[in-house]
Parts: structure tokens; sequence; C-alpha cells
């Protein structure tokens, strides 16, 4: 008998298991939340919040007219690898 009892819960033991994790996992879960109460509301602000208000607060002594022209910008960048054993164009 018991050959028949291990070779069933063998076979179906994706439908047996589901349900007892299913009812362990929420038991698990409400314990949790009766042992640790009420979760509090957060003051903070979230990261995507505080990021803008830095940038706002950047940018607010700075005058947003003046930026520097392309080819100021374009002295710092490095030159590419391949234009290495080119000549320069004074």
């Amino acid at each position: 008998m018991w050959p028949v009892v291990w070779g069933a819960a063998r076979a179906y033991a994706p439908y047996i298991t589901f349900p007892v994790a299913l009812v362990v996992g929420a038991v698990g879960y409400h314990l949790e939340w009766f042992i640790r109460g009420t979760p509090k509301p957060r003051e903070d602000k979230s990261i995507l919040e505080q990021r803008e208000d830095r940038k706002l607060e950047e940018q607010a002594g700075i005058d947003g007219t003046q930026v520097l022209s392309l080819k100021e910008k374009l002295e710092f960048t490095p030159k590419a690898a391949l234009n290495r054993n080119r000549p320069e164009k004074s």
C-alpha cells in the first residue's frame, strides 16, 4: 500500500505542496505583521525627490543663459584614438 501512496505523492507533488506552501506563507505573513504592528508612514522624501530638490538648489544661484559654447566644451574632450596619427589642423 505504501508504494502506491508514495507514487501518488510523487506524481501529484506540485498539487500537494503548493496549497501547503500558500497556507504556511499566509500564516507567516500575518504573524509577522501582527508582531511588528502597523507600519509607520515614512516622512522621508524619495531619492528622486531629493535629487530634484538638490538640482533645483544648485540651479537657483546660476544664470541659465550663461552657458559654455560648444567649442569651449570640445577643448576638454579627449581626442579619438583613430585621429592620433593624423596631422592636426592649425
